[in-house]
This record gives C-alpha cells, structure tokens and sequence, in this order.
C-alpha cells in the first residue's frame, strides 16, 4: 500500500495541469478604441445622448490614448449634427487651441468656420458681426491649406460672405445718403471698393460714390467715378445713373432733415 501511493503521487506531478477552460478565461480588457467604435455606431444610429457618452467616456478614461483625441471632435461633431452652434463653435475652439497641430487641423477650422456662418443672419441689413468672423476664421484658408479637399467649399462660401459684408457696407452708404451724409457716404462706398473690388454691388457703390462727391462739391472725383463705371461695359445701367445725378444742381440738404 505505500508504494501504491507513491506511485499516485509520482503520477500527479508528472501529468500536465489542465488549462482553464474558455468559459473561465479573464476578460479582454476594453480599449479605447472599442469606446470609440461604440460611439461610432450610437452616431451612425442617431442616438447622440449615447454617442455623447462613449466618447466622453475616452476622454476620461483614455486620455493618453490617440483614440482621445478622435473623441475630442466627435463631440464637437455631434454638437454641430444637432444644430447646436454655441456649443460646437466652443468645442472647435477648444480643440484647435490645444491641439494646433492636429494633422486634420483644416478639417478643424473648415468646420468652425461652418458653425459660425450657420449662426451668422442672411438678411444682409442685421447685424454681420458672426458674417465678419467667419471671414476671420477663413482668411488665408486656401494658403494655409492648399491641398485641403475642403478649400472649394471654403471658397463657395467665403464668396457668399463677401458679397453679404459688401452689401452691408452699401446699405449703410445708402442710409447716409437719405440724410445727406456726404462725406460717411464716401467713406463707406469707398471701403467697399477697397475691401470687396469684385463685389456684385461694385457698380451701385461708384455711382453712390459719385453722387456723393458731386454734393461736395469735388468735381474731378465725380468724373473720376464715373470714369471707372464706363471702363466696365457690365455698369453700364449706372454709368446712366450717374450722369443723371451729376447733371442736377448739388444738393446740400442739412444732415438730420429727411423733409
């Protein structure tokens, strides 16, 4: 008998331990890509509230990780899904601040600029205050980027925000002129041609500036005017214009009468 059990226990350390099976292995510990991927598909489904909390999740837990930064500009992706303006201008903001060197960073500030042109009104006569930031933000886009594959957007909507800053600037010189403010009217008109030269409102901006340096008296700055409305045969109707004005008497109505 006790070499019956020596012979067991000699056996015992002999035969190979059992692994574990599958079904007691420990768990695969979740990456930050797995989060990442997880708020993917919320997004893909609609679901932003849960899409919001995945990546937040690797934002806080991951924050070392690549996977950190994708999540960053989700969220501020979801913010502009939902038409939340303020918060994804501030989360582009945010990001383009801490990371200014993203290597996507046109993608970045193509999207900021996007976001703030959304807030910006159409009505050229509100105020243009969100218009002249995003042609802050956009300014030397093309240079700045040049291979970027959102320049032509850039340029389609940069087009847009030129011509409504212009058209502004000529409502105002517009308003100036109905109380005789001559010489506002030439500082505006004269700013719209220097800012915007190629502006569709360019012919009605030298015919107001003509008008207006008549009243003042300032003759050879008249014809000037005029001069550079004949040279383009598209301005003709206010080459027209124009010399009907200049052929009336000035007009030196006192600033403040509208009678």
């Amino acid at each position: 008998m006790p070499r019956l059990r020596t012979l067991v226990l000699l056996l015992g350390l002999l035969l190979p331990v059992a692994a574990p099976s599958s079904a007691h292995a420990a768990p695969r510990a979740v990456s930050a890509e797995d989060v990442y991927a997880l708020g993917l598909k919320y997004l893909r489904n609609g679901y932003f509230t849960k899409a919001l909390e995945q990546f937040n999740r690797v934002r806080t837990f991951y924050r070392d990780d690549p996977y950190s930064l994708k999540a960053e500009l989700a969220i501020a992706d979801i913010h502009f899904k939902k038409n939340e303006w303020d918060e994804a201008r501030l989360a582009y903001e945010d990001f383009m601040r801490a990371h200014p060197r993203y290597p996507e960073l046109d993608l970045v500030v193509y999207r900021l600029g996007l976001v703030i042109y959304k807030k910006s009104p159409a009505i050229p006569d509100r105020d243009q205050t969100w218009t002249r930031q995003t042609a802050s933000v956009w300014a030397g886009f093309g240079a700045r980027f040049p291979e970027s594959e959102h320049r032509g957007e850039v340029e389609k909507y940069l087009g847009k925000v030129q011509e409504r800053l212009a058209k502004k600037e000529l409502l105002i010189a517009q308003f100036y002129a109905r109380r005789y403010a001559w010489s506002a009217v030439v500082g505006r008109t004269e700013g719209l041609l220097r800012t915007w030269p190629q502006s569709p409102d360019r012919g009605e901006a030298l015919a107001l500036l003509g008008e207006a340096h008549h009243n003042l008296g300032n003759t050879e700055a008249a014809t000037g005017a005029l001069g550079r409305i004949e040279s383009d045969p598209a301005l003709s109707r206010w080459a027209r214009q124009l010399k009907q004005a200049l052929a009336k008497p000035a007009s030196t109505k006192p600033v403040g009468r509208t009678g």
